[in-house]
């Protein structure tokens, strides 16, 4: 799998094109897992969205584990393309350009709608981990949080609620299940103050990026590894679920979606709200709003500006 360089190579000319539409004045062809500095205060968009090539062996999760993404990301970036088997030579696309929720910038910030994790060193800077967070009926919790314990090599001990869960299948859990590769908590877990919730690795790291835990928020296991000698005891952690995010970057105005069908359904004046659509002078193209519900790609979309029509930002950003 190769990163296409796209002023290097004409046959490339269209997909330059959507890379710059997608990552504005700067397209340079790199992940988020290094972390990323806001020169400006009131920028809150970041990364660089590009394309690989695919080889005959990859699947989508291959080329978004390689690059922090999981698998709902990958699927909705490409919509076009098999998860399983796309193909030797097919241009993938890596969605690694984001809008920041709308929480404090500090400490831990997680986004369910997107299942991603936002690390704040410092409010100017960031580094953003996908994550695994609870299906339907173990819904991990809203909130202001913190948290309250680490462990290497963790220990677990299943609920009773669990237990009884897999024994139901057929599968019966032992009480205490040690540390090593069948351990789902994977090699390090750090403890929430809401009680019995854990942000953990995980031994089945190839489900990363859905909706499939009891609660607790998985991460990649190269992730956790890299994230918890960084997060000391009693740091903050906001969890909220924003499928519409909107940011700054520069002057210009972005929606990043990740909607689901009654998410749809809301009103646009609620999608962009009225403090940036009139308060701050915002001119917002609105048919680049439905646009970008209706495709549901997961990327920052370019809706309008601080000056002039959006519509005439949008180009003269491409040509």
């Amino acid at each position: 799998m190769k990163r296409q360089k796209f002023e290097k190579n004409p046959r490339w000319g269209r997909l330059a094109l959507l890379c710059l539409a997608l990552a504005g004045a700067d397209c340079a062809l790199s992940g988020t897992r290094g972390g990323y500095r806001f020169a400006n205060p009131e920028d809150s968009v970041f990364g660089q969205a590009f394309y690989v090539e695919s080889r005959h062996e990859d699947t989508l999760l291959d080329i978004g584990r390689q690059n922090g993404i999981g698998y709902d990301e990958m699927k909705f970036a490409n919509p076009k393309v098999d998860i399983w088997l796309p193909g030797a030579g097919t241009h993938v696309l890596v969605p690694t350009r984001y809008v920041l929720p709308n929480a404090p910038r500090r400490g831990l910030v997680l986004n369910l709608a997107e299942k991603r994790l936002y690390y704040f060193p410092a409010s100017d800077s960031v580094t953003t981990y996908a994550i695994s967070i609870g299906r339907e009926g173990w819904s991990t919790p809203l909130g202001n949080f913190s948290i309250v314990g680490k462990a290497r090599n963790p220990t677990w001990t299943p609920p009773a609620s669990i237990r009884a869960e897999h024994a139901a299948q057929g599968d019966i859990l032992p009480a205490v299940v040690p540390p090593g590769p069948d351990n789902p908590l994977g090699r390090y877990a750090m403890r929430l103050s809401a009680r019995g919730y854990l942000i953990h690795g995980t031994n089945k790291p190839w489900g990363l990026g859905m909706e499939v835990s009891h609660g607790c928020i998985r991460m990649y296991p190269e992730d956790i590894e890299r994230l918890f000698p960084k997060i000391p005891v009693h740091t903050s952690v906001t969890i909220v679920d924003q499928p519409f995010k909107v940011g700054w970057h520069g002057d210009n105005l972005y929606l990043e979606v990740h909607a689901e069908d009654k998410d749809k359904a809301r009103p646009l004046r609620r999608v962009i709200p009225a403090a940036i659509a009139d308060d701050l002078g915002a001119n917002v193209d609105w048919q680049e709003v439905r646009r970008a519900i209706k495709e549901n790609t997961g990327l920052p979309h370019l809706v309008g500006g601080r000056q002039g029509p959006a519509r005439r930002l949008y180009l003269d950003r491409i040509f």
